[in-house]
């Protein structure tokens, strides 16, 4: 039988960090939330599925690649896409190359929504995060939260996750 490992505490130094990373992970989400919310009754992961649909090719992504890049389950994504549906925002249908795979696309009116709250939805970012930060802050941020989702998502390469240098 193998003996435990002794626990690695944090430092002084990291539990500082660890308490600033996970105060902005779980307050972030909240602030961006309540701005989408009170201008469109949508949430910032409603969003983020209409954006990086937005981004893709045609304005169209097999559900699978839409949970890829929203970081997101099959059956998350698919109550979301249903909710924009019911809106007139988004819309399924079977893929053309494989009837198997379901294809998620953003429609007209939901692109003129996106066109429409991407201004303040910017806006909201930079004040909950950026305006407190120099360039050097933000080269610092994305070479860390690109290190720490590594960790996390050996797979990070997928479109729309931070790059080294990016």
């Amino acid at each position: 039988m193998t003996e435990p490992q002794p626990t690695r505490w944090l430092s002084p130094q990291e539990r500082s960090a660890w308490l600033s990373i996970y105060a902005v992970a779980t307050r972030l989400p909240g602030t961006l939330d309540a701005d989408l919310f009170r201008r469109a009754r949508i949430t910032l992961f409603d969003y983020h599925v209409m954006a990086m649909t937005s981004e893709a090719e045609g304005q169209q992504l097999a559900m699978s690649e839409l949970a890829s890049r929203s970081n997101a389950s099959l059956s998350r994504l698919s109550h979301v896409v249903k909710k924009l549906e019911q809106r007139g925002w988004m819309r399924r249908f079977p893929s053309p190359a494989d009837a198997r795979v379901t294809t998620a696309a953003l429609t007209k009116e939901g692109m003129d929504a996106l066109v429409e709250l991407a201004p303040g939805h910017v806006e909201a970012v930079r004040a909950a995060v950026f305006d407190a930060l120099d360039d050097k802050d933000v080269e610092d941020l994305t070479r860390v939260g690109t290190k720490i989702l590594t960790l996390l998502d050996p797979a990070s390469d997928r479109p729309g996750a931070p790059t080294e240098g990016s």
